[in-house]
This record gives C-alpha cells, sequence and structure tokens, in this order.
C-alpha cells in the first residue's frame, strides 16, 4: 500500500503551509495561509483520498 504522506507535505510547502506543532499520536498541526487557519496531518496516509481531503481542508485545490 502507498503512503501519500511524503507526496502531501511536499505540495504542502510548495503552497507555504507552515508546520506549527506535533499533536497526539503520529499526528502534525500545520498552518494554512490560504484559510488562515490550522488543520492536521496524519503522520501515515495510506489513502489517496484521505490525502486530497488533508488538501481540501488546506484549501489547496490540487489533488494527488
Amino acid at each position: 500500500m502507498a503512503d501519500y504522506t511524503r507526496q502531501l507535505k511536499k505540495v504542502l510547502h510548495k503552497n507555504k503551509c507552515k508546520f506549527v506543532r506535533y499533536g497526539k499520536g503520529d499526528h502534525e498541526v500545520w498552518y494554512s495561509p490560504i484559510t488562515g487557519m490550522n488543520f492536521t496531518v496524519d503522520g501515515s496516509i495510506k489513502k489517496r483520498s484521505s490525502a486530497n481531503g488533508t488538501l481540501k481542508n488546506a484549501g489547496i485545490k490540487e489533488k494527488l
């Protein structure tokens, strides 16, 4: 099974999103300048739909 976490983080960096802090378990909290809000990123994303959902939460229209 593929791991989309690395690809997701590349897209987040490209769109100027910033890592804020570590959350519970293997989650991380990131900040999106597009939405002006924090959002969570799972440490091991196995489904493309989950990765695209995170991008949507960040306000990014790009898909993996």
